[in-house]
């Protein structure tokens, strides 16, 4: 009997010690799957190019590989509640947007999520200008040139964007606002096909993001008047800022990645450290400075530090350009 119990024991003691190893690589391993990372507009738009050339490279430093997954419509609401609502295990990581987290709390009278309470930022990505851009048919070819033509037919004009409530939305209605002028606003589901259409000759003004119409600028297709940001861009220094001739005008878009809230820590760590590394690639950096973008290093604390302040910020200026969204 005193065999048959020790030998037990020791079977069992056997079976826990190779285990335990195990058990251990498992804990360890993330990510040993792929991992889906959500961006919540159309392909070929500024926000999934920089999410593409990022998510690359933090496949290559994973050793698995990030899949993307475009979740359009309701203006980033879509796809960015399904990021809140997918589960905190580190598979399932998406898009972090000055759009989506700090204009939208102003811009819908009902969110489906709370861009402070649902997430767990990792770490921030890319920031860029706007860009002012026009159809060359339009007879323009300065910021002063413009206002002229719009104070002059009212309602004339029109001004695609992205969708309502997006920063290429915003960044129009707050331009309207400090020059007293009036363009109708032609929403898209994303950026792609209003600016399609603004290269046909459909829509005449966009204030783009600049990773997405500075190419078309230099093949000649679309002309551009001004950058959003408080000065000249690094890759369009020849292109004025729009403060230049519009005082207190700033629109600046910036983008991270995070995940659902409850991600573990040690997961939001080691996706945080990895996308900073990305960061750091000369490849990257050169892909980035090609389509006028900078590359944005913030930690998680950081990163959900700068979506509660400017929340604050972009409030009153939602609410003085009278844009709403229902939904």
């Amino acid at each position: 009997m005193q065999f048959t119990i020790n030998r037990r024991a020791l079977l069992a003691g056997a079976a826990a010690t190779l285990a335990a190893p195990g058990l251990a690589r498992a804990q360890d391993a993330y990510p040993n799957k792929q991992i889906k990372f959500i961006v919540p507009y159309t392909p070929a738009g500024a926000t999934d190019n920089i999410s593409r050339i990022v998510m690359a490279k933090v496949s290559e430093l994973l050793g698995q590989q990030v899949l993307i997954d475009n979740r359009a419509g309701g203006g980033g609401t879509i796809g960015t509640d399904a990021l809140a609502k997918a589960p905190p295990d580190g598979y399932t990581i998406g898009l972090i947007t000055v759009s989506m987290f700090c204009m939208a709390p102003a811009l819908y009278t009902k969110l489906p999520y709370d861009p402070v309470k649902d997430f767990s930022p990792m770490a921030g990505m890319s920031v860029w200008p706007n860009m002012l851009v026009v159809h060359p048919s339009l007879p323009v070819k300065t910021v002063p040139e413009l206002i002229a033509l719009l104070k002059a037919n009212p309602g004339k004009y029109n001004m695609a964007s992205s969708g309502s409530g997006t920063t290429i939305h915003l960044a129009g209605e707050m331009f309207k606002q400090l020059t007293a002028t009036d363009m109708v606003h032609v929403p898209y589901k994303g950026s792609a096909g209003a600016l399609q259409d603004l290269l046909a000759g459909n829509t005449h003004i966009m204030f783009d993001n600049m990773p997405s119409c500075w190419p078309h600028v230099q093949a000649g297709k679309l002309r551009a008047l001004g950058v959003t940001s408080r000065e000249r861009n690094k890759a369009a220094p020849d292109v004025p800022a729009i403060i230049e001739f519009v005082p207190n005008y700033v629109v600046e878009v910036w983008m991270g990645f995070g995940g659902p809230a409850g991600v573990p820590q040690p997961i939001v760590d080691r996706l945080a450290a990895v996308g900073t590394k990305a960061l750091e690639d000369p490849e990257v950096k050169a892909k980035f400075a090609a389509l006028g973008s900078d590359t944005w290093p913030m930690a998680p604390k950081g990163l959900q530090d700068r979506i509660v302040s400017e929340i604050a910020v972009w409030a009153p200026i939602v609410k003085a350009s009278g844009a709403k969204v229902d939904g």
